[in-house]
C-alpha cells in the first residue's frame, strides 16, 4: 500500500502543469505588425494554451472596451477564461489566476519590456505583473 501511495504521489508531482491548461482558449487582439505578440502566442502554446490571434489596427477601442488604462497598457489584449490579460504576462501567472479563480478582472504587464515572454533579451531589472480590477487600484501580483 505504501508503494501505491508513493507511485501516486510521484505521478501527481511529475504531471506537467501545462497539461492541465491544455485546450484553454486565448483570444489575443494585436497589431498585425507586432512580432513580440506572435512570439508570446507561440510561448503560450508551448505552455498548453490554444491562441486565436485577431489582428486589428484599432487596439485602442479593444483596450477601452476592457477598461485598460494607459499606464497598464501592453502591446496586446488577450481574453482567457473570463479574464483580461494585458501584455506579455508569463503563462504561470495566467495559470495561477485561472486555477485560483482570483476575484480580479485580469493581469497586466505594461509596455513591451525586454526579457518578458515574447521580447528577446535580458531584463534590465525585475518586471512587475499587476492586477486589473474595476475601481480597484492596481497591485503588484508578481515580480520576475
Amino acid at each position: 500500500m505504501h508503494h501505491l501511495k508513493t507511485l501516486a504521489l510521484t505521478l501527481a508531482l511529475g504531471f506537467p502543469l501545462s497539461a492541465l491548461a491544455a485546450g484553454i482558449p486565448v483570444k489575443m487582439y494585436k497589431n498585425p505588425n507586432c512580432g513580440c505578440c506572435d512570439r508570446w502566442a507561440k510561448y503560450l502554446e508551448t505552455n498548453g494554451f490554444t491562441v486565436e490571434t485577431i489582428n486589428t489596427p484599432d487596439l485602442v477601442s479593444v483596450k477601452e472596451k476592457h477598461h485598460i488604462s494607459a499606464n497598464l497598457a501592453g502591446c496586446h489584449t488577450a481574453l482567457v477564461g473570463g479574464y483580461v490579460v494585458e501584455g506579455l504576462v508569463p503563462a504561470k501567472y495566467i495559470k495561477h489566476m485561472l486555477a485560483d479563480h482570483l476575484p480580479i478582472k485580469g493581469l497586466s504587464l505594461p509596455g513591451m519590456p525586454v526579457g518578458a515572454p515574447g521580447m528577446p533579451g535580458t531584463a534590465a531589472g525585475p518586471l512587475n505583473v499587476y492586477t486589473l480590477g474595476t475601481g480597484l487600484a492596481p497591485k503588484v501580483f508578481a515580480t520576475f
